[in-house]
C-alpha cells in the first residue's frame, strides 16, 4: 500500500470517520447505529480495522469490546481528500479546480468575492 492509499479515504471509510468525529470514541455497535445506511456488524468491524491499519483510528480494549478513536482531525482528512482530488483530476493545479467550478457554474463572481473576504479574515486571525 502506497502512502496515497493510506491518506485517502473511501466514501464508506469517510462516513465511518464522520460518525467517530461526531460521537467521539466509539465501539462497533455505536458506529453501526450512527451510520445513515444499514450495515452488518461484521462489515462495520472490518471497516474499523482497516481504518486502524491505515492509522486513522486507534483502538483500546474497554471491557470485552474495542473502542475506536480518531487519530486524525476531520480538517486534516479533508485536506488530504482535496489534495488527492486536485492531483488526480487537475494535474496538481488548484487554479484548474477553481476554473472547473466556475465553468460548471458552481462558483460565480459573488461567491468568489465572499471567499476572498473570508480569506482576508483568516489571514487576519493567523
Amino acid at each position: 500500500m502506497g502512502e496515497r492509499d493510506t491518506e485517502t479515504l473511501t466514501k464508506l471509510e469517510l462516513q465511518i470517520m464522520q460518525v467517530i468525529w461526531r460521537l467521539g470514541p466509539s465501539n462497533v455497535n455505536a458506529v453501526q447505529e450512527g451510520l445513515e445506511q444499514q450495515l452488518a456488524y461484521t462489515t462495520v468491524q472490518t471497516m474499523l480495522n482497516i481504518l486502524q491499519k491505515k492509522g486513522k483510528l486507534k483502538r483500546k480494549l474497554r471491557g470485552r469490546a474495542y473502542v475506536y478513536s480518531a487519530t486524525v482531525t476531520e480538517e486534516k482528512a479533508l485536506g488530504h481528500a482535496v489534495r488527492d482530488l486536485v492531483d488526480r483530476m487537475f494535474g496538481g493545479s488548484s487554479e484548474e479546480l477553481v476554473m472547473s467550478l466556475i465553468k460548471s457554474r458552481q462558483l460565480d463572481a459573488k461567491k468568489i468575492a465572499e471567499l476572498s473576504k473570508r480569506l482576508e479574515e483568516e489571514r487576519g486571525n493567523s
